[in-house]
């Protein structure tokens, strides 16, 4: 097991990880995919235990058209996993999903722990 010599023990026993995701968007989406991020998505995260950090937009073409990015803290792996699955299963979120569909071209989930030496930390 490798254990990261720039972490803190006292985040190291927190096991306190950030999810950087990125939606990649069929073309002409994106603005649907704001609109119901913006319109209670990020509620029913909280809801389910995962604090929004902060959501992003690109600035430069070609991902400014298309692309979504966002961090979100979580507890543990462990706890990112069981709320993500309380997410999926979450009546209000199906319905949101139908009202506002989304084709997703790419998905990318990378977790991160912070440096000793980061703010986040």
């Amino acid at each position: 097991m490798f254990v990261n010599p720039y972490r803190t023990a006292d985040a190291q026993a927190m096991n306190h990880v950030y999810e950087l995701r990125t939606y990649t968007t069929e073309e002409g989406q994106l603005p649907t995919l704001l609109a119901r991020f913006g319109g209670g998505e990020t509620a029913l995260f909280e809801k389910h235990g995962m604090t929004g950090v902060g959501y992003w937009v690109p600035v430069d073409e070609p991902e400014s058209a298309n692309t979504l990015v966002y961090l979100l803290a979580h507890e543990s792996r462990e706890a990112a996993a069981a709320s993500w699955r309380a997410f999926g299963g979450d009546p209000q979120w199906r319905t949101m999903r139908t009202a506002q569909p989304v084709t997703l071209t790419n998905l990318v989930s990378v977790f991160m722990s912070p440096t000793d030496f980061s703010p986040a930390n």
